[in-house]
């Protein structure tokens, strides 16, 4: 039995409030860029619209809907930013509803090589020429085609 089905809980985050500044809703999920960390202006969020906890919550058709999906926005950020690295995390910690963080990161940011949640090691510092606008339009773009 798959557990994707489950309804929206009134005291989940993800449940209650998009999560970020809506990029895209799709009947599955949605994908947001995260504004609350100003570190980190290329941090985006595919979160799973049904509330699920895990990953392996969804039958494998699901899975590889969601993971295209993450692979979408990956690919953007690497071609138009050309980060260090590219940072995948579905913690689910704190908010236990699956969604997926897909992180630039640069060898100049504020925490690298630490966790984004981890210390600092050095001032913030953005990527040069960052123009966000032109990257949710990417991030969108490649989205829509899948």
């Amino acid at each position: 039995m798959t557990l994707a089905a489950n309804a929206p809980l009134a005291d989940c985050p993800l449940c209650r409030e998009e999560g970020g500044l809506l990029l895209l809703r799709r009947p599955q999920w949605r994908v947001l860029r995260v504004t609350d960390t100003p570190a980190f202006p290329a941090f985006y969020r595919l979160v799973w619209n049904a509330h699920v906890a895990e990953f392996s919550d969804l039958p494998p058709a699901e899975r590889l809907v969601c993971m295209e999906a993450v692979a979408a926005i990956e690919r953007v950020l690497r071609e138009q930013l050309q980060p260090s690295k590219i940072n995948l995390a579905s913690l689910g910690n704190v908010v236990p509803h699956l969604h997926w963080h897909v992180i630039a990161r640069f060898a100049d940011d504020s925490h690298f090589p630490n966790p984004i949640w981890g210390e600092a090691r050095r001032p913030v510092a953005l990527p040069p020429g960052l123009d966000l606008p032109a990257l949710d339009a990417a991030v969108l773009a490649a989205l829509q085609a899948l």
